[in-house]
Order: structure tokens, then sequence, then C-alpha cells
């Protein structure tokens, strides 16, 4: 499995992830959004079910 993120400050533990995940993580370059495919792709289908601004701590699996 491969992870493409942006370079946003949410990725800032992205080490971690990467070998929790066992995969590797790479960011797009800035302003490629074209190099973000799975990135945008998860934001849509995560926004389908939680509004923006919700807070994710109190969701579960």
């Amino acid at each position: 499995m491969v992870i493409t993120a942006d370079n946003g400050k949410e990725f800032v533990g992205q080490g971690m992830l990467s070998e929790k995940l066992e995969t590797n993580f790479f960011f797009a370059h800035p302003y490629a959004s074209w190099e973000r495919g799975l990135n945008v792709d998860t934001y849509e289908l995560i926004r389908q079910y939680i509004a923006k601004g919700c807070s994710f701590v109190n969701i579960s699996n």
C-alpha cells in the first residue's frame, strides 16, 4: 500500500503512521493536486458521513 498526502501539518506524524501500517508514505509536490488522488477520494468518502469541523474523538470504527 502507498499513501500520498498533501503537505499539511496534519501529517507531521507520518513516520509513525507509515511504520504502524507497514506502508510507504509520500508527499505530493506543492500545487500538484493530481498527485493526491487517494487523498482527495478518501476525504470525499469521509465527508459523506462526517460533517466538516466534526471531531473524530467520539467516532468509533
